[in-house]
Protein backbone atom coordinates (compact mmCIF):
# COMPACT_ATOMS: atom_id res chain seq x y z
CA UNK A 1 0.00 0.00 0.00
CA UNK A 2 1.51 3.34 -0.92
CA UNK A 3 0.62 6.71 0.51
CA UNK A 4 0.45 10.36 -0.59
CA UNK A 5 3.83 11.83 -0.61
CA UNK A 6 2.55 15.14 1.42
CA UNK A 7 2.55 12.53 4.43
CA UNK A 8 5.90 12.80 4.89
CA UNK A 9 6.20 16.28 4.89
CA UNK A 10 4.09 16.48 7.81
CA UNK A 11 5.72 16.47 11.78
CA UNK A 12 4.11 14.78 14.01
CA UNK A 13 0.68 17.72 15.31
CA UNK A 14 2.72 19.18 18.37
CA UNK A 15 -0.59 18.88 20.28
CA UNK A 16 -1.50 15.72 19.73
CA UNK A 17 2.23 14.43 20.70
CA UNK A 18 2.27 16.41 23.88
CA UNK A 19 -1.59 14.80 24.62
CA UNK A 20 0.23 11.15 23.82
CA UNK A 21 2.82 12.21 26.61
CA UNK A 22 0.97 13.33 29.18
CA UNK A 23 -1.57 9.48 28.68
CA UNK A 24 1.80 8.00 28.99
CA UNK A 25 3.22 9.92 31.96
CA UNK A 26 -0.16 9.53 33.76
CA UNK A 27 -0.45 5.84 32.70
CA UNK A 28 2.77 5.47 34.84
CA UNK A 29 1.82 6.65 37.68
CA UNK A 30 3.05 10.25 37.27
CA UNK A 31 1.31 13.41 38.65
CA UNK A 32 1.73 15.34 35.34
CA UNK A 33 0.67 19.49 35.37
CA UNK A 34 -0.06 20.61 31.86
CA UNK A 35 0.66 24.42 30.72
CA UNK A 36 0.89 22.45 26.87
CA UNK A 37 -2.71 22.74 24.86
CA UNK A 38 -4.66 26.21 25.01
CA UNK A 39 -7.95 24.48 25.76
CA UNK A 40 -10.04 26.71 28.20
CA UNK A 41 -11.10 24.85 31.55
CA UNK A 42 -13.86 27.27 32.35
CA UNK A 43 -17.20 25.78 31.22
CA UNK A 44 -19.33 26.87 28.34
CA UNK A 45 -21.77 29.05 30.11
CA UNK A 46 -25.02 28.15 31.34
CA UNK A 47 -27.16 30.06 28.87
CA UNK A 48 -25.57 28.94 26.16
CA UNK A 49 -25.95 25.38 27.01
CA UNK A 50 -29.58 25.66 27.53
CA UNK A 51 -29.71 27.10 24.37
CA UNK A 52 -27.99 23.75 22.95
CA UNK A 53 -30.40 21.55 25.38
CA UNK A 54 -33.33 22.86 23.88
CA UNK A 55 -32.02 22.99 20.28
CA UNK A 56 -31.26 19.45 19.98
CA UNK A 57 -34.68 18.45 20.40
CA UNK A 58 -36.31 20.32 17.68
CA UNK A 59 -36.06 17.71 14.75
CA UNK A 60 -35.12 19.86 11.92
CA UNK A 61 -32.10 20.19 13.69
CA UNK A 62 -31.62 16.58 13.42
CA UNK A 63 -30.76 16.73 9.58
CA UNK A 64 -28.18 18.05 7.19
CA UNK A 65 -27.16 21.61 8.09
CA UNK A 66 -26.25 23.87 5.19
CA UNK A 67 -22.62 24.61 4.40
CA UNK A 68 -23.20 28.60 5.05
CA UNK A 69 -25.40 27.84 7.95
CA UNK A 70 -28.71 29.11 8.95
CA UNK A 71 -29.61 33.26 8.08
CA UNK A 72 -30.06 34.01 11.88
CA UNK A 73 -26.61 32.67 12.75
CA UNK A 74 -25.14 34.86 9.63
CA UNK A 75 -27.06 37.43 10.92
CA UNK A 76 -25.83 37.04 14.83
CA UNK A 77 -22.17 37.26 13.51
CA UNK A 78 -22.80 40.34 11.92
CA UNK A 79 -24.41 41.98 14.50
CA UNK A 80 -21.40 40.77 16.72
CA UNK A 81 -19.17 42.49 14.89
CA UNK A 82 -20.52 45.39 14.57
CA UNK A 83 -21.20 45.96 17.84
CA UNK A 84 -17.64 44.79 19.12
CA UNK A 85 -15.68 46.24 16.31
CA UNK A 86 -18.44 48.45 14.64
CA UNK A 87 -17.73 47.12 11.47
CA UNK A 88 -20.93 46.59 9.14
CA UNK A 89 -21.04 43.05 6.95
CA UNK A 90 -23.50 41.83 5.03
CA UNK A 91 -24.63 38.53 6.11
CA UNK A 92 -25.76 37.03 2.70
CA UNK A 93 -22.08 37.80 1.24
CA UNK A 94 -19.69 38.64 3.20
CA UNK A 95 -19.79 36.30 6.47
CA UNK A 96 -19.35 32.47 6.47
CA UNK A 97 -19.66 29.69 9.75
CA UNK A 98 -17.30 27.30 9.79
CA UNK A 99 -16.57 24.15 11.97
CA UNK A 100 -14.07 26.06 13.90
CA UNK A 101 -11.66 28.70 12.73
CA UNK A 102 -9.25 25.84 12.38
CA UNK A 103 -11.55 24.22 9.64
CA UNK A 104 -11.47 27.30 8.03
CA UNK A 105 -8.17 27.83 7.84
CA UNK A 106 -7.24 24.77 6.67
CA UNK A 107 -9.28 25.06 3.62
CA UNK A 108 -8.50 28.45 2.73
CA UNK A 109 -5.09 27.50 0.91
CA UNK A 110 -7.24 25.46 -1.55
CA UNK A 111 -9.42 28.99 -2.25
CA UNK A 112 -6.02 30.79 -3.43
CA UNK A 113 -3.06 28.83 -4.08
CA UNK A 114 -2.43 26.31 -6.92
CA UNK A 115 0.86 24.36 -6.96
CA UNK A 116 3.77 26.82 -7.14
CA UNK A 117 2.37 29.39 -5.66
CA UNK A 118 3.83 31.03 -3.00
CA UNK A 119 2.55 32.25 0.61
CA UNK A 120 4.03 34.60 3.00
CA UNK A 121 3.63 32.36 6.22
CA UNK A 122 4.95 34.19 9.61
CA UNK A 123 7.07 32.84 12.01
CA UNK A 124 7.12 31.29 14.73
CA UNK A 125 2.85 30.25 14.25
CA UNK A 126 0.11 28.55 14.35
CA UNK A 127 1.12 25.35 12.60
CA UNK A 128 -2.42 24.90 10.10
CA UNK A 129 -0.83 28.18 7.90
CA UNK A 130 1.80 26.41 6.85
CA UNK A 131 0.42 22.79 6.74
CA UNK A 132 -2.24 24.00 4.66
CA UNK A 133 -0.41 25.53 2.17
CA UNK A 134 1.46 22.38 1.58
CA UNK A 135 -1.58 20.31 1.07
CA UNK A 136 -2.54 22.66 -1.61
CA UNK A 137 0.81 22.07 -3.23
CA UNK A 138 2.47 25.69 -2.91
CA UNK A 139 5.29 27.18 -0.58
CA UNK A 140 5.87 29.30 2.24
CA UNK A 141 8.31 31.97 2.66
CA UNK A 142 8.81 32.75 5.79
CA UNK A 143 8.11 36.06 7.55
CA UNK A 144 10.31 35.95 10.66
CA UNK A 145 8.66 37.29 13.90
CA UNK A 146 11.15 38.12 16.74
CA UNK A 147 10.95 39.93 19.79
CA UNK A 148 13.23 43.13 18.72
CA UNK A 149 10.66 43.94 16.38
CA UNK A 150 7.78 43.21 18.24
CA UNK A 151 7.16 39.98 17.19
CA UNK A 152 5.61 41.62 13.63
CA UNK A 153 6.87 41.02 10.54
CA UNK A 154 9.32 43.18 8.67
CA UNK A 155 7.69 43.75 5.48
CA UNK A 156 10.76 46.15 4.11
CA UNK A 157 12.81 42.95 4.30
CA UNK A 158 10.90 40.79 1.61
CA UNK A 159 12.40 40.86 -1.39
CA UNK A 160 10.73 42.47 -4.31
CA UNK A 161 10.33 39.45 -6.60
CA UNK A 162 8.57 37.28 -3.69
CA UNK A 163 6.43 40.10 -3.24
CA UNK A 164 5.29 40.43 -6.45
CA UNK A 165 5.07 36.55 -6.68
CA UNK A 166 3.08 35.48 -3.11
CA UNK A 167 -0.47 35.33 -3.45
CA UNK A 168 -1.71 34.99 0.32
CA UNK A 169 -0.34 36.26 3.46
CA UNK A 170 -1.07 34.89 6.87
CA UNK A 171 -1.19 37.04 10.00
CA UNK A 172 -2.97 36.32 14.06
CA UNK A 173 -3.08 38.89 16.65
CA UNK A 174 -2.97 38.59 19.49
CA UNK A 175 -0.53 36.17 18.48
CA UNK A 176 0.01 32.33 18.81
CA UNK A 177 2.56 31.60 20.00
CA UNK A 178 4.11 34.76 21.47
CA UNK A 179 1.03 36.60 22.96
CA UNK A 180 2.20 39.48 21.00
CA UNK A 181 -0.53 42.01 19.82
CA UNK A 182 -1.03 44.63 16.63
CA UNK A 183 -2.27 48.07 16.67
CA UNK A 184 -4.64 49.14 14.42
CA UNK A 185 -1.59 50.97 12.67
CA UNK A 186 -0.29 47.78 12.27
CA UNK A 187 -2.53 46.19 10.93
CA UNK A 188 -2.66 48.85 7.98
CA UNK A 189 0.49 48.52 7.11
CA UNK A 190 0.00 45.17 6.47
CA UNK A 191 -3.24 45.93 4.38
CA UNK A 192 -1.61 48.60 2.37
CA UNK A 193 1.58 46.46 1.69
CA UNK A 194 -0.88 43.66 0.81
CA UNK A 195 -2.97 46.24 -1.73
CA UNK A 196 0.61 47.08 -3.42
CA UNK A 197 1.54 43.56 -4.08
CA UNK A 198 -1.78 42.09 -5.31
CA UNK A 199 -1.81 39.89 -1.99
CA UNK A 200 -4.79 38.29 -0.43
CA UNK A 201 -4.55 39.16 3.36
CA UNK A 202 -5.67 36.58 5.61
CA UNK A 203 -5.77 37.21 9.02
CA UNK A 204 -6.90 34.83 12.38
CA UNK A 205 -8.09 37.09 15.32
CA UNK A 206 -9.17 34.03 17.53
CA UNK A 207 -7.40 35.77 20.65
CA UNK A 208 -9.21 39.11 20.00
CA UNK A 209 -11.46 38.93 23.41
CA UNK A 210 -9.01 37.74 25.45
CA UNK A 211 -7.28 41.06 26.80
CA UNK A 212 -5.69 42.41 30.10
CA UNK A 213 -5.90 45.42 32.13
CA UNK A 214 -8.30 46.96 29.43
CA UNK A 215 -6.24 45.93 26.09
CA UNK A 216 -8.83 46.15 23.50
CA UNK A 217 -7.49 44.15 20.18
CA UNK A 218 -8.40 45.50 16.76
CA UNK A 219 -10.39 43.86 13.96
CA UNK A 220 -8.01 43.60 10.45
CA UNK A 221 -11.39 44.93 9.59
CA UNK A 222 -11.53 48.28 11.39
CA UNK A 223 -9.24 49.34 8.67
CA UNK A 224 -10.22 51.14 6.04
CA UNK A 225 -10.30 49.58 2.57
CA UNK A 226 -9.41 46.16 3.94
CA UNK A 227 -12.15 44.39 3.05
CA UNK A 228 -10.85 44.98 -0.65
CA UNK A 229 -8.25 42.38 -0.06
CA UNK A 230 -9.12 40.37 3.21
CA UNK A 231 -11.16 38.47 5.62
CA UNK A 232 -10.90 37.70 8.86
CA UNK A 233 -11.09 34.17 10.56
CA UNK A 234 -12.20 33.98 14.18
CA UNK A 235 -13.59 31.74 17.08
CA UNK A 236 -16.20 31.09 19.26
CA UNK A 237 -13.32 28.69 21.44
CA UNK A 238 -11.58 31.33 23.14
CA UNK A 239 -14.34 33.64 23.73
CA UNK A 240 -16.76 31.82 25.12
CA UNK A 241 -14.91 28.41 26.13
CA UNK A 242 -16.64 26.51 23.36
CA UNK A 243 -13.35 24.67 21.82
CA UNK A 244 -14.94 21.31 22.01
CA UNK A 245 -18.40 22.43 20.49
CA UNK A 246 -16.51 23.55 17.03
CA UNK A 247 -17.79 26.54 15.90
CA UNK A 248 -16.50 29.96 14.32
CA UNK A 249 -16.37 32.12 11.16
CA UNK A 250 -14.69 33.73 8.25
CA UNK A 251 -15.50 37.56 7.17
CA UNK A 252 -14.70 40.06 4.86
CA UNK A 253 -14.16 40.49 1.56
CA UNK A 254 -17.44 38.75 -0.77
CA UNK A 255 -15.24 36.90 -3.37
CA UNK A 256 -12.72 35.40 -0.77
CA UNK A 257 -16.11 34.30 1.19
CA UNK A 258 -18.09 33.09 -1.76
CA UNK A 259 -14.32 30.98 -2.69
CA UNK A 260 -14.25 29.24 0.89
CA UNK A 261 -17.87 28.21 0.56
CA UNK A 262 -17.30 26.92 -2.50
CA UNK A 263 -14.79 24.48 -1.09
CA UNK A 264 -16.64 23.68 1.77
CA UNK A 265 -19.81 22.99 -0.10
CA UNK A 266 -17.39 20.07 -1.66
CA UNK A 267 -15.80 19.22 1.46
CA UNK A 268 -17.88 19.60 4.68
CA UNK A 269 -21.32 19.63 5.39
CA UNK A 270 -21.40 22.46 8.03
CA UNK A 271 -21.94 23.59 11.13
CA UNK A 272 -24.99 21.19 13.04
CA UNK A 273 -27.73 23.94 13.86
CA UNK A 274 -28.01 23.02 17.24
CA UNK A 275 -24.41 24.23 17.41
CA UNK A 276 -25.30 27.24 16.01
CA UNK A 277 -28.58 27.97 17.95
CA UNK A 278 -25.98 28.27 20.66
CA UNK A 279 -23.36 30.24 18.96
CA UNK A 280 -26.43 32.32 18.68
CA UNK A 281 -26.96 32.46 22.19
CA UNK A 282 -23.18 33.28 23.03
CA UNK A 283 -23.01 35.83 19.93
CA UNK A 284 -25.98 37.66 20.62
CA UNK A 285 -26.83 37.28 24.43
CA UNK A 286 -24.94 38.48 27.64
CA UNK A 287 -21.03 39.32 27.54
CA UNK A 288 -20.76 38.77 31.13
CA UNK A 289 -18.41 35.80 31.00
CA UNK A 290 -15.40 37.30 28.93
CA UNK A 291 -14.90 39.55 31.70
CA UNK A 292 -15.24 36.79 33.72
CA UNK A 293 -12.63 34.67 32.11
CA UNK A 294 -10.19 37.37 31.63
CA UNK A 295 -10.25 38.23 35.65
CA UNK A 296 -9.32 33.97 35.99
CA UNK A 297 -6.71 34.07 33.14
CA UNK A 298 -4.92 37.39 34.34
CA UNK A 299 -4.76 36.17 37.91
CA UNK A 300 -3.10 32.85 36.30
CA UNK A 301 -0.88 34.80 34.20
CA UNK A 302 0.49 36.77 37.09
CA UNK A 303 1.39 34.18 38.79
CA UNK A 304 3.17 32.01 36.70
CA UNK A 305 5.31 34.92 35.53
CA UNK A 306 6.17 34.76 38.60
CA UNK A 307 7.18 31.10 38.60
CA UNK A 308 9.10 31.05 35.74
CA UNK A 309 10.89 34.40 36.38
CA UNK A 310 11.99 32.64 39.90
CA UNK A 311 13.75 30.72 37.89
CA UNK A 312 15.56 33.02 35.91
CA UNK A 313 13.46 33.14 32.81
CA UNK A 314 12.86 36.32 30.36
CA UNK A 315 9.68 36.93 29.76
CA UNK A 316 7.02 39.85 28.43
CA UNK A 317 3.95 40.58 29.93
CA UNK A 318 1.24 39.76 27.44
CA UNK A 319 -1.60 42.30 27.46
CA UNK A 320 -3.61 39.96 25.59
CA UNK A 321 -3.69 36.05 24.57
CA UNK A 322 -3.78 33.15 26.90
CA UNK A 323 -0.58 32.08 26.50
CA UNK A 324 3.06 32.75 28.48
CA UNK A 325 6.42 32.93 25.57
CA UNK A 326 9.10 32.77 28.25
CA UNK A 327 13.02 32.71 26.95
CA UNK A 328 14.95 29.15 27.71
CA UNK A 329 18.24 29.90 29.23
CA UNK A 330 21.59 30.24 26.91
CA UNK A 331 22.76 26.41 25.86
CA UNK A 332 19.18 24.93 25.98
CA UNK A 333 17.12 24.12 22.90
CA UNK A 334 13.27 24.91 23.77
CA UNK A 335 12.71 20.83 23.43
CA UNK A 336 15.69 19.93 25.54
CA UNK A 337 14.09 22.31 28.34
CA UNK A 338 10.50 21.41 27.91
CA UNK A 339 11.96 17.68 27.85
CA UNK A 340 13.76 18.35 31.35
CA UNK A 341 10.83 20.28 32.88
CA UNK A 342 8.31 17.08 32.47
CA UNK A 343 11.22 14.27 33.44
CA UNK A 344 12.20 16.41 36.42
CA UNK A 345 9.37 17.77 37.25
CA UNK A 346 6.37 16.44 35.59
CA UNK A 347 5.21 20.08 33.78
CA UNK A 348 4.45 19.72 30.62
CA UNK A 349 5.25 23.10 28.18
CA UNK A 350 5.04 23.30 25.16
CA UNK A 351 8.74 23.54 22.97
CA UNK A 352 8.89 27.09 21.08
CA UNK A 353 10.46 25.13 17.89
CA UNK A 354 7.03 23.43 17.44
CA UNK A 355 6.21 26.71 15.96
CA UNK A 356 8.62 26.98 13.85
CA UNK A 357 12.77 27.89 13.29
CA UNK A 358 11.92 31.51 14.81
CA UNK A 359 10.40 30.07 18.44
CA UNK A 360 13.42 28.38 18.81
CA UNK A 361 14.64 29.38 22.21
CA UNK A 362 10.89 29.76 23.85
CA UNK A 363 9.10 27.72 25.76
CA UNK A 364 4.87 28.44 25.81
CA UNK A 365 3.02 27.99 29.15
CA UNK A 366 -0.88 28.16 28.47
CA UNK A 367 -3.00 29.91 30.89
CA UNK A 368 -5.90 27.19 30.29
CA UNK A 369 -5.20 24.97 33.17
CA UNK A 370 -7.22 24.72 36.62
CA UNK A 371 -6.39 26.79 39.47
CA UNK A 372 -5.41 24.49 41.64
CA UNK A 373 -3.37 22.77 39.12
CA UNK A 374 -1.27 26.35 38.02
CA UNK A 375 -0.20 26.68 41.43
CA UNK A 376 0.94 23.31 41.74
CA UNK A 377 2.77 23.76 38.67
CA UNK A 378 3.96 27.02 39.33
CA UNK A 379 5.30 25.78 42.88
CA UNK A 380 7.03 23.01 41.31
CA UNK A 381 8.82 25.69 38.84
CA UNK A 382 9.61 27.80 41.85
CA UNK A 383 11.54 24.71 43.29
CA UNK A 384 12.92 23.38 40.39
CA UNK A 385 16.90 23.84 40.65
CA UNK A 386 17.39 24.50 37.03
CA UNK A 387 20.39 21.74 35.62
CA UNK A 388 23.19 22.85 33.87
CA UNK A 389 22.73 22.37 29.99
CA UNK A 390 25.31 19.30 29.82
CA UNK A 391 22.71 17.86 31.95
CA UNK A 392 25.10 18.19 34.52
Amino acid sequence: MKFSSRLGKLAPYPFVEISRIIAEKRAAGADVVTFGIGDPDIPTPKPIIDRLLRASEDPPNHRYPETDGLPEMRRAIAHWYKERFDVVLDPDTEVLPLIGAKEGIGHAAFCFLDPGDLALIPDPAYPVYGVGTMFAGAESYIMPLKHENGWLPDYSSIPSDVARAAKVMWLNYPNNPTSAVASLEDLASASAYCKANDIALLHDAAYSEVGYEGYRAASFLQVDGAKDIGIEFHSLSKTYNMTGWRIGMAVGNADMIKALFQIKANLDSGVPQAVQEMAMEALTGPQDCIDENIVTYQARRDRVIRAVRAIGLEVDVPQSSLYIWARVPEGFSSAEFAARLLEDMDIVVTPGSSYGTYGEGYIRLSLTTPDEQVEKGCQRIESWTVPSPNGG
